[in-house]
């Protein structure tokens, strides 16, 4: 019989303070062993619960689903060994990651996008965001910087060019209407409607908060050929682990790819 953990961050803090001074470093790649996986609950513990449920067992794998409610303590449980893979983060987020945390890990292949919207309480037309507004983003640097590039394409601002890197709040170059940009922990932006005009959430905020993307969204994200596909992220070297392995092709599956279009209609896009 197949075991589940389903544990929010805060809880999960203790299993990973445990997980340091026990030995959490040692790496699991025995077939018979648990895959542990971090996600956010929506859609990525929604997906694995689905692959849980309905296609682990004739795949031979047994699935651990670890819920996390922020975008810091999947990349710090699975660097700290306490589980074997995570699946919250695009690229350029664990590519930021990396680069300030000195995290080793290998992305897979994409799976899923879930596009930003700016979403607000009070209005229902992005033409009657007024002079002056303002406008809550996410505050890590690769959420924020896609969040400006969602206001530039929709001619709120102009930016400067960044090249590669992502843009900042000081690299608006205009700004016709005075938006008040600020930052705000990604998670907390939902509850931040009630003391903005408006915010950029992420798709799996929306959504957990009862927002409909499609329906509700002032302005959404491309989703053609944008970079930020969600996707399994594990520990550098583990990739070849026979669990994972299973798990990326069930993640890849045409079952999950009917079960993403079936269940969110538009609000989360395979990618595959």
């Amino acid at each position: 019989m197949r075991s589940k953990l389903t544990l929010t961050a805060a809880a999960f803090t203790t299993a990973l303070t445990l997980s340091a001074c026990g030995g959490g470093d040692a790496e699991l790649s025995a077939a018979d062993e648990p895959l542990q996986v971090g996600a956010s609950p929506v859609p990525h513990a929604e997906i694995l619960r689905y692959i849980d449920e309905e296609l682990a067992d004739d795949a031979g794998l047994d699935l651990e689903i670890v819920e996390f409610t922020d975008y810091v303590q999947p990349n710090t449980a699975l660097d700290d060994g306490s589980i074997d893979a995570n699946y919250f983060q695009t690229v350029p987020y664990l590519e930021e990651q990396e680069a300030s945390a000195g995290y080793d890990f290998t992305a897979l292949e994409p799976v899923h996008i879930e596009p930003l919207g700016l979403y607000s309480d009070t209005l229902t037309d992005l033409a009657d965001l007024p002079d002056g507004a303002t406008v809550a983003i996410p505050n890590d640097p690769t959420n924020a910087g896609r969040a400006l590039e969602l206001l530039a394409a929709n001619d709120l601002i102009t930016l400067a060019d960044t090249g590669d890197s992502a843009p900042t709040a000081l690299d608006v170059e205009g700004n016709p209407k005075n938006l008040q940009i600020t930052e705000i922990e990604a998670a907390q932006l939902p509850r931040s409607l009630v003391d903005v005009d408006a915010a950029v959430i992420n798709g799996n905020y929306a959504i957990d908060a009862d927002l409909v993307p499609a329906e509700d969204a002032l302005a959404l994200e491309e989703a053609e050929g944008n970079p930020n596909a969600n996707l399994l992220v594990v520990r550098a070297g583990t990739e070849d682990d026979e669990r994972i392995q299973q798990l990326e092709e069930l993640l890849h599956s045409d079952e999950v790819r009917t079960f993403i279009e079936d269940t969110y209609e538009g609000a989360v896009i395979p990618a595959f």
